[in-house]
């Protein structure tokens, strides 16, 4: 553990004294202009959504359909008896039908009938995109069973929950919090693993006493430090500037957010231990930390709207895990029985960065 604390201690003092020099090259536009080109669509469709029916009639199916029978939407099962916010804490739903009892027979006496209509505005762009389409179907439907003398026989009324006001800062201000954390802690790591290889100081460790363990452990846990002092800014400017806070446990974001510090951080010192350039680990930094967490892991664009051909990927984009929990720890509040599986996916991937890492630098130490 001793040897683990030096080494930490060592990176964290070069941290304070090196001063980095950004690089471009003709790759990372290449790559920007792919994933920008083929990644993003202006329309979403198959969003979740659960109904509750309490009428159970057919002019109630009948409107249920409409909503069915629509591409934006796609109805999934969840009881009647309980109440539909648990499905937005369970991420199994963005949107809740409620229909009254009466409803057909209102609806067969010419009489106005509300329905409800619940969505989940923790994605501000997804909130306003099913609001839209929801008074769509609403004003079809109307058109389509109101008399030459009857006005809406359908009054839809929209409540907007965990961001009412649907404002962009509340949306935005998580996504970037993850994107700072996924960019600068594994790209500082990157530089001090590759600058080992072009200094050819690393032959002193391949020499040394020090175990690959040792050394990457001692690597890995100096930038989870600079992750998480990273942390204390960006958490100050989302509880002021943002206007957000805790609603509700802490414990999974906490976790979560070391669980990830560690993760990017063995990310970068697996790159700049393969990689041994600067410039080209950089790049390759830049690829993994910053494209494909911004463009792939729900993160500014909501998943569905990634071409089903390129969904895939985002399930093994680890940003795609914290920025949930992000979520859920500053709009939700879900907690532990929403987030816990999230939360392990994270840890996992951290791991799987590491024994990569590990298992490179132990054969480099075994041929030396």
């Amino acid at each position: 553990m001793r040897r683990i604390l030096a080494q930490t201690r060592k990176e964290l003092t070069q941290i304070l004294r090196d001063r980095l020099a950004l690089a471009l090259t003709l790759v990372l536009p290449c790559i920007l202009l792919f994933l920008m080109g083929t990644s993003i669509a202006l329309k979403v469709g198959g969003l979740p959504m659960v109904v509750q029916d309490f009428d159970d009639s057919a002019a109630s199916r009948d409107f249920i359909a409409a909503f069915r029978n629509s591409l934006s939407f796609h109805i999934v099962y969840w009881p009647v008896e309980q109440r539909p916010e648990g499905a937005f804490i369970r991420n199994q739903a963005r949107a809740a039908l409620i229909i009254p009892e009466r409803f057909g027979r209102d609806l067969s006496r010419g009489l106005n009938t509300p329905v409800q209509m619940l969505i989940d505005a923790s994605d501000s762009n997804t909130a306003t995109l099913i609001s839209g389409d929801a008074s769509q179907i609403v004003r079809a439907y109307n058109e389509l069973h109101a008399g030459a003398t009857r006005g809406s026989p359908v009054e839809a009324e929209i409540r907007l929950w965990y961001n009412p006001g649907l404002s962009s800062k509340k949306y935005s201000g998580p996504g970037v919090f993850v994107l700072g954390l996924s960019m600068f802690a594994p790209l500082l790591a990157s530089l001090a693993m590759a600058k080992e290889s072009e200094n050819k100081t690393i032959l002193q460790v391949y020499v040394s006493s020090i175990s690959a363990h040792e050394f990457l452990l001692g690597k890995i846990l100096a930038f989870t430090l600079v992750g998480l002092c990273e942390c204390v800014p960006l958490l100050f400017m989302l509880f002021t500037y943002f206007g957000l806070g805790f609603a509700g446990d802490p414990t999974p974001f906490i976790v979560a957010t070391v669980l990830y510090c560690f993760c990017v951080a063995a990310f970068g010192t697996l790159v700049g231990g393969a990689i041994p350039s600067q410039a080209a680990a950089m790049q390759a930094v830049a690829l993994g930390g910053f494209l494909l967490v911004f463009l792939l892991s729900g993160l500014i664009f909501p998943i569905e709207n990634i071409p089903p051909q390129l969904r895939w990927i985002s399930d093994f984009i680890w940003g795609k895990y914290y920025i949930y929990v992000v979520r859920d720890a500053l709009l939700q509040g879900g907690g532990w029985p929403s987030t816990w599986s999230s939360v392990l996916v994270i840890g996992l991937i951290g791991l799987i960065f590491y024994f990569i890492a590990w298992r490179n630098m132990r054969r480099m130490q075994v041929k030396a």
